[in-house]
């Protein structure tokens, strides 16, 4: 059963048992059952104390249960009228109820969606505490259920600050990568079909999911600060150190390259928008760059390069490019 389903069903059955209490009274034996049901899950004291409140400002709730305390019907009516009129406004009323509920649900089941243009970034602060910094171009999804609070990372790159909680796991999942943390600090990028992990403090677990038929089971790998996990789709992972002063250059509007091969960094820096950088020739693509450059100012980088390899410019239409 899924969850949209099993949390219909808990909210009809509280549902049925506040009619039942409301229309029976509260007997030995209806209470027994009404207990025993709240026992049998956690989740079920919530939906009833979620009926009760909304059946107190339900229309014609109150009057039912007035009806019910005042001695019965009006003089000179029958009861038979009387009961039958009481009871199809008790299902109309319990029906209400149940319609309520399970929209309440439906809602509650909904992941938000956050999300930054080319450029962009964004901090947003989670109910729990927990930050997530939204790099440029990223596009997520947020789902806090009962035991699991569930990040969808469709692409881009965010940073997780997450508030402890050991009973309730807060999972990244991005392509069939899925991140399991508990309170910590890290960073999941998602570029086409790669995957990187990069812890800054505490501990993840890196869960690979087959994606395909035939593909190993599940492989797990445990990162300590300072360590990067980078794989596509179910190729072996590679796990390098790194500087969380590198990987956080972004959060300061800064990307710092070592050695970096020119055709990567370009890439890199075209991520965050302004006028795109291209080589005039393949072969520029593996000279070397280092140092800390601006992510919104292309033409800086593009200058500093030049200057380092002895490259020329040329700006047109809203385009740099390098050459010899």
């Amino acid at each position: 059963m899924n969850r949209r389903n099993g949390a219909e069903r808990i909210a009809a059955e509280a549902a049925a048992w506040l009619a039942r209490l409301e229309s029976t009274g509260r007997t030995e034996a209806t209470e027994a059952g009404l207990r025993a049901w709240l026992e049998a899950d956690t989740s079920h004291r919530t939906a009833f104390e979620k009926a009760m409140d909304l059946w107190a400002i339900l229309p014609g709730a109150a009057a039912l249960r007035d009806g019910a305390s005042d001695g019965g019907a009006e003089p000179g009516f029958a009861f038979g009228a009387w009961l039958a009129k009481r009871s199809r406004s008790l299902a109309v009323v319990a029906s209400l109820l149940l319609i309520v509920l399970i929209s309440g649900w439906w809602v509650l089941q909904q992941p938000t969606g956050y999300s930054t243009a080319v450029g962009e970034q964004k901090v947003a602060t989670l109910e729990d505490g927990t930050r997530i910094a939204l790099n440029t171009d990223t596009h997520l999804n947020v789902r806090y259920e009962e035991k699991r609070r569930s990040i969808v990372l469709d692409d881009g790159e965010a940073m997780f600050e997450v508030a402890r909680n050991p009973a309730r796991p807060f999972v990244v999942t991005a392509g069939n990568k899925s991140v399991t943390a508990i309170g910590t600090s890290f960073i999941v990028r998602k570029t086409g079909g790669v995957v990187t992990v990069t812890l800054i403090s505490g501990k993840v677990r890196v869960d690979t999911h087959p994606s395909a038929a035939g593909a190993p089971a599940v492989q797990s790998t445990m990162l300590t600060p300072g360590e990067r996990f980078a794989a596509a789709g179910d190729a072996a992972a590679m796990v390098t150190p790194v500087s969380s002063e590198a990987a956080t250059a972004w959060r300061r509007g800064q990307v710092m390259f070592n050695d970096m091969p020119l055709s990567a960094a370009i890439a890199e820096l075209n991520r965050y928008g302004g006028p795109q950088i291209d080589v005039a020739d393949p072969r520029l693509g593996g000279l070397t760059v280092s140092g800390v450059f601006a992510t919104n100012d292309t033409a800086e980088f593009a200058d500093a390069v030049a200057a380092l390899h002895g490259l020329t410019v040329d700006r047109d239409a809203g385009r740099i490019r390098l050459g010899r």
